[in-house]
Formats: structure tokens, sequence, C-alpha cells
């Protein structure tokens, strides 16, 4: 059950006012209460009643069963109370940062489409790891080999070489040994001999 569609609003008030706060001040309450007023994005809201529960003096286990949050976001935010910082409760971002950008992806591109001997590199193929730690040192991004071949499926892009060949419509066909003609710059040698 989480509190935020439970309680009306007044409850709520009620519940924060007639509580002794433990570590916040009265500004940082009536600020953080008062943006509970505001049409906050549920994650937002979590948050606030996160370092509110904690305030009056709910464990972290308790804030968790009522809110139905993680045990992660739970102590993250107690801690932020704790510091005095219950002002950022909006600073930080929802979900995970997006750290690929439009440069990166560009750029990753570029490298694929050019052999790593190009910059240095003393293998002719790129890999998904080669190409991560080469973005990595050059503009500071970092992320796994996995998220660079997804990223590089999502551009139809490959580190993986196609054949030049192109692959027979029947592998059976394909079975026998082919013979052609050699050519040679000496003189033939007719000198065989047969045993019989």
């Amino acid at each position: 059950m989480i509190m935020s569609n439970t309680f009306t609003q007044d409850t709520v008030f009620s519940i924060y006012e007639n509580q002794e706060s433990k570590f916040l001040t009265p500004f940082q309450r009536k600020a953080l209460l008062k943006h509970l007023q505001n049409n906050l994005q549920p994650e937002y809201r979590r948050r606030i009643e996160i370092m509110l529960m904690a305030d009056i003096g709910k464990s972290q286990t308790q804030i968790c069963e009522i809110l139905g949050c993680s045990q992660e976001m739970a102590r993250y935010w107690i801690g932020i109370a704790e510091a005095g910082l219950a002002h950022k409760w909006n600073e930080r971002p929802i979900g995970r940062p997006k750290i690929v950008n439009a440069q990166y992806l560009e750029r990753l591109r570029e490298l694929v489409s050019n052999s790593p001997r190009d910059y240095g590199y003393a293998f002719t193929y790129w890999t998904a790891q080669w190409l991560s730690k080469h973005l990595a040192a050059e503009l500071g991004i970092e992320i796994s080999d996995r998220h660079i071949n997804r990223l590089l499926k999502q551009m139809g892009l490959s580190t993986k070489r196609k054949s030049s060949q192109p692959k027979p419509a029947n592998p059976i066909e394909d079975a026998g040994i082919t013979i052609g003609d050699l050519q040679t710059t000496s003189k033939p040698s007719f000198n065989w001999s047969i045993n019989s």
C-alpha cells in the first residue's frame, strides 16, 4: 500500500505535524510537506515521503513496507535527509542516466567503418570490447561491450566482417575440390618415373 494513494492530504499533514522531527529542520519539513501538495511524479513523491517518514522515526524496513520501495532507495533518501540535504529531493534525475549521446553514437559509427589500424592498433578488426575501451579513453564514457553490441545492432552495424565470397545456395555442390591452372615462370620438367 502506497501512502500517497491511501491517505488524504490532510491526513498526511496531521501525521507529520504531530510528530517530533528527528533530523529535518522545521523549514525543511514545511517545504517537503508543501511539495507533497503539488502534482508530482510518483518517484519524486516517494522520495519526499521516505524522508518525512524517516524523520518521524520510521525504520527503513517499515518505510519499504508502507511505500513499496526498495531497501536501496529508502537507504539513499534517508541518508540524504539525515545529511541535511532534503532540499535536493528533485536534483537527482529519475531513472538510469542516459550517458550515450549523439556524439558517442556518431563516433562509434565512424570507428566501426574504419580499421583499428587507422587508430594505431595492431589488429585489423574491431571487437566490442576494444570499441568500448577506445571510446572510454576518447570520450570518457564507459559502457559494457554488451551494450556496444546492442548499440551496433540498433544502428544496423556489426564488428563481424562479412565474407567476400557469396555462400553457395546448396552446400553439397560446393563440397568438391576445384582444380585450376597454375601459372609458373619456370620451364616444365617431365622427368617422371613410373614404377610398376
